[in-house]
């Protein structure tokens, strides 16, 4: 500590040195600021980080392009513009407008869009076929199984080839023979599994039932229902020579 007494009790002034100061060296001294932090309270900087800042930037090219009309568009809102009547586009002309002339009065139907004059009775409504209860194990998983044990539900041996005249002959509730689409089956295992009951599927035995299995529903797949049934294929009677 007395070593750096002595270094700063110095006088570093040029009369002791000897060295007078000349013009060629100018005297360069750097003058520090002396900062008083009790006077600085902080009033200045207070608040700053509070104030959030201004978006568009106060020189940005947003804020130059924007209009000063009002304090909306200051902050780049556009308030929407109401069209008049004259700038909406007109609706569309009433067809039978179009096509009129002066003095010539309008056609009777002058356009499809209008309701017609004159109303017709809609159709009425067939009621639906009436389901029967059927007795139990006589379902369509029932079916289904009787197909698969392997019984012979065709009741012949081998196809053949049926006339009109020999379908007829099969109309009974014991024989009852009918012809889907060209098929011939024998719907007598069938019966007490119709859904609609025997007495209805007794309506085509011994005949063709085509029209009426397709009125009644046509989206019933007969061949897949029928396959273990059928006897053979519906051909036109043989020519007498």
């Amino acid at each position: 500590m007395s070593y750096l007494r002595g270094w700063f009790s110095l006088d570093t002034s040029s009369s002791s040195t000897g060295v007078e100061p000349s013009d060629s060296y100018p005297n360069q001294s750097l003058s520090v600021p002396e900062l008083n932090e009790e006077d600085d309270d902080g009033s200045d900087t207070a608040g700053e980080d509070d104030i959030p800042p201004a978006f568009p930037a106060i020189n940005s090219v947003q804020r130059a392009a924007a209009s000063p009309l009002s304090s909306d568009s200051s902050r780049g809102l556009s308030i929407p513009k109401v069209l008049t009547d004259a700038a909406l586009m007109p609706p569309p002309p009433v067809p039978s407008l179009v096509t009129r002339q002066p003095g010539v009065p309008p056609p009777q139907s002058s356009s499809f869009l209008l309701a017609p004059m004159t109303t017709i009775q809609p159709p009425k409504r067939s009621s639906g076929r009436d389901k029967v209860a059927l007795a139990p194990g006589f379902g369509p998983l029932d079916w289904g199984n009787l197909k698969a044990s392997g019984q012979n539900l065709r009741g012949v041996d081998e196809l053949m080839r049926i006339p009109q005249s020999v379908l007829k002959l099969h109309n009974k509730k014991e024989d009852a023979w009918t012809a889907i689409n060209g098929k011939v089956y024998n719907i007598t295992p069938y019966l007490p599994y119709h859904p609609g009951g025997e007495k209805e599927l007794m309506r085509v035995a011994g005949r063709d039932g085509t029209k009426l299995f397709s009125l009644t529903h046509a989206w019933v797949n007969a061949d897949f229902m029928l396959d273990a049934c059928l006897v053979g294929f519906l051909v036109s009677e043989p020519s007498s020579y």
